[in-house]
């Protein structure tokens, strides 16, 4: 009876995998690289994500301090530290409630600044979107005078009559274009200067 064949040199263990060679690297870029082909050697295999960290908390304060320390005259010598470490940790403590309110502040003035600029914005569209609402008027107003000084014509003249349908048809036409170029324009090209 043959022995089973072993691919990774091992006696004693059937072969599954393949030695892989130890390669150290020299760089951060070559470490990326080697841990992307590591990953893109099994691309079913789920790739590790680690958990965000924590953010750091101070201890809180004790509700009572049972071994309060005084300027009296006989404190031994190694009371000196512990009050050092008790005054650094408060200082520390001091220190993050005056990040976490300061970045509080931020916030609030950041989302501030959001709104008003939401309102400008609104205002401006809503001036604009009242100018181009005069300018329509304007424009249907004179070409409502342009067909009543039509009509009147009309009376007058029966045989240009003709010529002044195509020249409405053609305004008609053209401000059907300009609808459309209007409605079609972009407000703004993506990737080009």
């Amino acid at each position: 009876m043959a022995a089973p064949t072993q691919k990774n040199n091992k006696p004693g263990k059937p072969g599954g995998k393949e030695a892989q060679p130890l390669i150290i690297a020299k760089t951060p870029a070559e470490e990326q690289r080697l841990k992307l082909e590591k990953l893109m050697r099994n691309p079913d295999k789920l790739a590790p994500i680690p958990d965000r960290p924590k953010e750091w908390n101070p201890r809180a304060p004790p509700e009572f301090v049972r071994d309060v320390m005084g300027s009296s005259a006989g404190a031994g010598s190694g009371e000196f530290h512990v009050y050092r470490h008790l005054r650094r940790r408060e200082y520390q403590r001091q220190d993050f409630l005056d990040k976490i309110s300061e970045k509080q502040t931020k916030d609030e003035e950041y989302l501030e600044k959001l709104e008003r600029n939401k309102e400008a914005a609104e205002e401006r569209t809503a001036k604009r979107r009242k100018k181009r609402e005069k300018m329509k008027q304007k424009k249907l107003l004179a070409k409502k005078a342009k067909r009543e000084t039509k009509s009147k014509k009309e009376g007058d003249d029966k045989s240009s009559e003709s010529e002044e349908e195509d020249e409405s048809k053609d305004e008609d036409e053209e401000e059907e274009r300009e609808a459309e170029d209007d409605a079609e324009a972009p407000s703004f090209i993506m990737g080009k200067k």
